[in-house]
Protein backbone atom coordinates (compact mmCIF):
# COMPACT_ATOMS: atom_id res chain seq x y z
CA UNK A 1 0.00 0.00 0.00
CA UNK A 2 1.38 2.92 -1.42
CA UNK A 3 2.36 5.69 2.28
CA UNK A 4 1.45 9.26 1.49
CA UNK A 5 2.29 12.54 4.04
CA UNK A 6 -0.06 15.42 3.99
CA UNK A 7 1.19 18.91 5.23
CA UNK A 8 -1.37 20.93 6.02
CA UNK A 9 -3.90 18.07 6.95
CA UNK A 10 -5.93 20.81 8.86
CA UNK A 11 -6.57 23.57 5.76
CA UNK A 12 -9.24 23.38 3.21
CA UNK A 13 -7.13 21.03 0.65
CA UNK A 14 -5.48 19.54 3.30
CA UNK A 15 -8.27 17.66 5.26
CA UNK A 16 -9.96 16.41 1.91
CA UNK A 17 -6.93 14.95 0.85
CA UNK A 18 -6.13 13.33 4.00
CA UNK A 19 -9.79 12.03 4.09
CA UNK A 20 -10.05 10.81 0.95
CA UNK A 21 -7.04 9.16 0.74
CA UNK A 22 -7.23 7.61 4.20
CA UNK A 23 -9.80 5.28 2.49
CA UNK A 24 -7.59 3.48 0.56
CA UNK A 25 -3.77 4.27 1.28
CA UNK A 26 -1.98 4.63 4.22
CA UNK A 27 -1.93 8.18 4.70
CA UNK A 28 0.04 10.77 7.33
CA UNK A 29 -1.49 13.88 7.66
CA UNK A 30 0.74 17.06 9.67
CA UNK A 31 -1.60 19.82 11.09
CA UNK A 32 0.04 23.38 11.37
CA UNK A 33 0.31 22.73 15.58
CA UNK A 34 2.15 19.38 14.47
CA UNK A 35 4.58 20.38 11.99
CA UNK A 36 5.82 24.05 11.83
CA UNK A 37 6.35 24.71 8.24
CA UNK A 38 8.77 27.54 9.47
CA UNK A 39 10.98 25.39 11.34
CA UNK A 40 13.19 23.54 8.52
CA UNK A 41 14.61 21.70 11.28
CA UNK A 42 11.64 20.17 12.68
CA UNK A 43 10.85 19.46 9.52
CA UNK A 44 13.83 17.50 8.57
CA UNK A 45 13.71 15.73 12.58
CA UNK A 46 10.22 14.99 11.94
CA UNK A 47 9.69 13.81 8.04
CA UNK A 48 13.57 12.17 8.33
CA UNK A 49 12.03 9.48 10.58
CA UNK A 50 9.05 8.58 8.65
CA UNK A 51 9.09 6.44 5.86
CA UNK A 52 6.73 7.29 2.89
CA UNK A 53 6.37 7.22 -0.99
CA UNK A 54 4.68 10.59 -1.45
CA UNK A 55 4.49 14.09 0.27
CA UNK A 56 2.03 16.39 -1.00
CA UNK A 57 2.26 20.11 0.96
CA UNK A 58 -0.67 22.01 1.08
CA UNK A 59 0.36 23.99 3.47
CA UNK A 60 1.08 27.88 2.80
CA UNK A 61 0.65 31.53 4.19
CA UNK A 62 -1.90 32.19 1.71
CA UNK A 63 -3.79 35.51 3.62
CA UNK A 64 -2.87 37.49 0.81
CA UNK A 65 -2.65 40.93 2.62
CA UNK A 66 -0.69 39.65 5.74
CA UNK A 67 2.12 38.88 3.53
CA UNK A 68 2.85 42.59 2.50
CA UNK A 69 3.14 43.71 6.19
CA UNK A 70 4.88 40.25 7.27
CA UNK A 71 7.48 39.35 4.41
CA UNK A 72 9.98 37.18 5.82
CA UNK A 73 6.90 34.74 7.13
CA UNK A 74 5.77 34.56 3.90
CA UNK A 75 9.12 33.67 2.14
CA UNK A 76 10.00 31.53 4.77
CA UNK A 77 6.67 29.39 4.67
CA UNK A 78 6.22 29.82 1.31
CA UNK A 79 9.33 29.86 -0.10
CA UNK A 80 11.99 28.32 2.18
CA UNK A 81 9.84 25.58 3.70
CA UNK A 82 9.08 24.12 -0.09
CA UNK A 83 12.83 23.77 -0.71
CA UNK A 84 12.91 21.87 2.52
CA UNK A 85 10.20 19.42 1.99
CA UNK A 86 11.67 18.94 -1.74
CA UNK A 87 15.06 18.01 -0.30
CA UNK A 88 13.63 16.01 2.21
CA UNK A 89 12.15 13.76 -0.57
CA UNK A 90 14.85 13.85 -2.91
CA UNK A 91 16.96 11.82 -0.54
CA UNK A 92 14.11 9.56 0.42
CA UNK A 93 13.38 8.87 -3.55
CA UNK A 94 9.32 10.21 -2.79
CA UNK A 95 7.70 12.14 -4.51
CA UNK A 96 7.22 15.72 -3.82
CA UNK A 97 3.65 17.54 -4.96
CA UNK A 98 3.59 20.96 -3.60
CA UNK A 99 0.30 23.03 -4.47
CA UNK A 100 0.94 26.90 -5.72
CA UNK A 101 -1.13 29.32 -6.73
CA UNK A 102 -2.76 31.32 -9.88
CA UNK A 103 -0.81 34.77 -7.90
CA UNK A 104 1.77 33.81 -9.74
CA UNK A 105 0.81 35.57 -12.86
CA UNK A 106 0.46 39.61 -13.25
CA UNK A 107 -3.53 39.31 -14.52
CA UNK A 108 -2.64 41.04 -17.30
CA UNK A 109 -3.61 38.15 -19.92
CA UNK A 110 -7.11 37.96 -20.82
CA UNK A 111 -7.00 34.16 -21.66
CA UNK A 112 -6.24 31.36 -19.82
CA UNK A 113 -2.57 30.94 -18.69
CA UNK A 114 -0.56 28.25 -19.58
CA UNK A 115 2.26 26.31 -17.68
CA UNK A 116 4.46 27.94 -20.24
CA UNK A 117 3.23 31.67 -19.82
CA UNK A 118 5.95 34.11 -17.70
CA UNK A 119 5.10 34.31 -14.06
CA UNK A 120 5.37 37.61 -13.21
CA UNK A 121 3.76 37.89 -9.53
CA UNK A 122 2.17 41.72 -8.23
CA UNK A 123 2.25 40.62 -4.45
CA UNK A 124 4.67 39.62 -1.82
CA UNK A 125 2.25 36.58 -1.46
CA UNK A 126 2.86 35.40 -5.49
CA UNK A 127 6.17 36.44 -5.23
CA UNK A 128 6.78 33.75 -2.27
CA UNK A 129 5.23 31.52 -3.79
CA UNK A 130 7.02 31.83 -7.22
CA UNK A 131 10.13 31.66 -5.31
CA UNK A 132 8.84 28.07 -3.73
CA UNK A 133 8.33 26.62 -6.82
CA UNK A 134 11.67 28.23 -8.21
CA UNK A 135 13.64 26.64 -4.97
CA UNK A 136 11.88 23.30 -4.85
CA UNK A 137 12.14 22.16 -8.65
CA UNK A 138 16.00 23.30 -7.84
CA UNK A 139 16.23 20.98 -4.91
CA UNK A 140 14.21 18.08 -6.70
CA UNK A 141 13.96 18.11 -10.25
CA UNK A 142 11.42 15.46 -10.24
CA UNK A 143 8.83 17.41 -7.59
CA UNK A 144 5.69 18.53 -9.23
CA UNK A 145 4.59 22.09 -8.56
CA UNK A 146 0.81 22.05 -8.55
CA UNK A 147 -1.33 25.70 -9.28
CA UNK A 148 -4.81 25.77 -8.21
CA UNK A 149 -7.28 28.57 -7.97
CA UNK A 150 -10.33 29.73 -5.90
CA UNK A 151 -10.37 26.72 -3.90
CA UNK A 152 -13.59 25.90 -2.06
CA UNK A 153 -14.46 22.24 0.01
CA UNK A 154 -16.73 21.10 2.95
CA UNK A 155 -13.57 21.10 5.51
CA UNK A 156 -13.07 25.14 6.04
CA UNK A 157 -15.41 27.81 4.78
CA UNK A 158 -13.80 29.89 1.66
CA UNK A 159 -15.96 32.58 -0.59
CA UNK A 160 -18.78 30.38 -1.53
CA UNK A 161 -19.97 29.61 2.35
CA UNK A 162 -19.25 33.56 2.36
CA UNK A 163 -21.70 34.34 0.17
CA UNK A 164 -24.24 31.52 0.99
CA UNK A 165 -24.31 33.02 4.07
CA UNK A 166 -24.43 36.39 3.72
CA UNK A 167 -27.29 35.69 1.90
CA UNK A 168 -29.33 33.92 4.58
CA UNK A 169 -28.78 36.81 6.61
CA UNK A 170 -29.15 39.90 4.07
CA UNK A 171 -31.80 41.16 1.23
CA UNK A 172 -28.79 42.47 -0.46
CA UNK A 173 -24.74 41.51 -1.18
CA UNK A 174 -22.37 42.37 -3.41
CA UNK A 175 -19.66 40.63 -4.29
CA UNK A 176 -16.81 42.10 -7.26
CA UNK A 177 -17.76 41.87 -11.00
CA UNK A 178 -14.08 43.21 -11.98
CA UNK A 179 -11.90 39.88 -11.19
CA UNK A 180 -11.89 36.26 -12.79
CA UNK A 181 -10.72 32.87 -12.18
CA UNK A 182 -11.78 29.53 -11.60
CA UNK A 183 -13.44 28.31 -8.46
CA UNK A 184 -11.64 24.19 -7.89
CA UNK A 185 -13.29 22.03 -5.68
CA UNK A 186 -10.98 20.24 -3.23
CA UNK A 187 -13.01 16.81 -3.49
CA UNK A 188 -12.21 16.99 -7.19
CA UNK A 189 -8.72 18.48 -6.91
CA UNK A 190 -8.20 14.91 -4.22
CA UNK A 191 -9.13 12.86 -7.62
CA UNK A 192 -6.87 14.37 -10.17
CA UNK A 193 -3.77 14.21 -7.45
CA UNK A 194 -4.10 10.86 -6.55
CA UNK A 195 -2.40 9.04 -9.78
CA UNK A 196 0.17 11.88 -10.02
CA UNK A 197 0.96 11.36 -6.61
CA UNK A 198 1.25 7.53 -6.87
CA UNK A 199 2.81 7.11 -10.32
CA UNK A 200 6.54 6.08 -10.64
CA UNK A 201 8.85 7.44 -13.34
CA UNK A 202 7.94 6.32 -16.85
CA UNK A 203 4.53 5.66 -16.06
CA UNK A 204 1.86 6.55 -17.92
CA UNK A 205 0.21 10.29 -16.65
CA UNK A 206 3.67 11.04 -14.72
CA UNK A 207 4.44 14.53 -14.48
CA UNK A 208 7.40 16.89 -13.07
CA UNK A 209 7.93 20.69 -13.21
CA UNK A 210 4.67 22.62 -13.17
CA UNK A 211 1.04 21.79 -13.66
CA UNK A 212 -2.25 23.51 -13.78
CA UNK A 213 -5.18 22.06 -11.93
CA UNK A 214 -8.64 23.59 -11.58
CA UNK A 215 -12.15 22.98 -13.00
CA UNK A 216 -13.03 24.13 -16.48
CA UNK A 217 -14.58 27.44 -17.23
CA UNK A 218 -14.09 30.91 -15.62
CA UNK A 219 -16.47 33.67 -13.65
CA UNK A 220 -16.15 36.59 -11.71
CA UNK A 221 -16.59 36.62 -7.89
CA UNK A 222 -20.34 37.81 -8.75
CA UNK A 223 -20.98 35.28 -10.95
CA UNK A 224 -19.31 32.86 -8.40
CA UNK A 225 -21.14 33.78 -6.11
CA UNK A 226 -24.99 34.12 -7.99
CA UNK A 227 -24.58 30.86 -8.97
CA UNK A 228 -24.20 29.70 -5.77
CA UNK A 229 -27.21 31.32 -4.68
CA UNK A 230 -29.13 30.21 -7.69
CA UNK A 231 -28.37 26.91 -6.88
CA UNK A 232 -29.38 26.90 -3.01
CA UNK A 233 -32.54 28.01 -4.52
CA UNK A 234 -32.87 24.88 -6.92
CA UNK A 235 -32.03 22.87 -3.73
CA UNK A 236 -34.78 24.34 -1.04
CA UNK A 237 -32.10 26.34 0.62
CA UNK A 238 -34.04 29.25 2.30
CA UNK A 239 -31.73 32.20 1.86
CA UNK A 240 -32.90 36.15 2.14
CA UNK A 241 -31.15 37.23 -1.04
CA UNK A 242 -32.03 35.80 -4.62
CA UNK A 243 -29.72 38.32 -6.50
CA UNK A 244 -25.80 39.72 -5.92
CA UNK A 245 -25.29 43.19 -6.42
CA UNK A 246 -21.74 44.15 -8.53
CA UNK A 247 -18.90 45.86 -6.67
CA UNK A 248 -15.04 46.51 -8.21
CA UNK A 249 -11.59 45.81 -7.03
CA UNK A 250 -11.27 49.54 -6.64
CA UNK A 251 -13.49 49.95 -3.92
CA UNK A 252 -12.03 47.11 -1.36
CA UNK A 253 -10.05 49.76 0.54
CA UNK A 254 -9.48 47.39 3.26
CA UNK A 255 -7.40 45.45 0.11
CA UNK A 256 -3.52 45.85 0.84
CA UNK A 257 -1.95 43.70 -1.65
CA UNK A 258 -2.81 43.99 -5.38
CA UNK A 259 -4.80 41.26 -6.77
CA UNK A 260 -4.50 39.79 -10.32
CA UNK A 261 -7.86 40.55 -12.32
CA UNK A 262 -7.52 37.89 -14.33
CA UNK A 263 -5.75 34.49 -13.49
CA UNK A 264 -7.56 31.75 -14.75
CA UNK A 265 -5.63 28.20 -15.33
CA UNK A 266 -5.70 26.43 -18.59
CA UNK A 267 -5.64 22.51 -17.80
CA UNK A 268 -4.81 21.62 -21.42
CA UNK A 269 -1.76 20.32 -20.28
CA UNK A 270 -3.13 17.91 -17.50
CA UNK A 271 -6.13 16.82 -20.35
CA UNK A 272 -3.12 15.85 -22.17
CA UNK A 273 -1.07 14.20 -19.90
CA UNK A 274 -4.20 11.90 -18.28
CA UNK A 275 -7.03 12.12 -20.86
CA UNK A 276 -8.98 13.61 -18.14
CA UNK A 277 -11.35 16.55 -18.68
CA UNK A 278 -12.18 18.69 -15.40
CA UNK A 279 -15.62 18.90 -15.02
CA UNK A 280 -17.28 22.74 -15.39
CA UNK A 281 -16.93 24.63 -12.19
CA UNK A 282 -20.57 25.12 -11.78
CA UNK A 283 -21.52 21.61 -11.81
CA UNK A 284 -18.72 21.46 -8.88
CA UNK A 285 -20.20 24.51 -6.87
CA UNK A 286 -23.79 22.64 -7.15
CA UNK A 287 -22.21 19.33 -5.52
CA UNK A 288 -21.32 21.48 -2.68
CA UNK A 289 -24.24 23.05 -2.76
CA UNK A 290 -25.84 19.54 -2.40
CA UNK A 291 -23.61 18.46 0.66
CA UNK A 292 -24.76 21.53 2.45
CA UNK A 293 -28.41 19.92 3.13
CA UNK A 294 -26.96 16.99 5.22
Amino acid sequence: MQRIVIVGAGGRLGAALTREYGKELSVVGFNHAQLNLGAPEQLRATLGGLEFDALINTAAQTNVDRCETHVDEAFALNAEAPRVLAEICAEKRARFIHISTDYVFDGEKREPYTEEDLASPISVYGESKREGERRALEANERALMVRVSWVFGPDRPSFVDWAINQAREHDEVKAIADKWATPTYTLDLAAWLKPLAVARVGDPGYASGILHLANTGECSWQEYAQWALDCCHAEGIPLQARKIGRSTLAEMKNFIAKRPVYSVLSTAKYQQLTRVRPRPWQEAVHNFVRGLKK
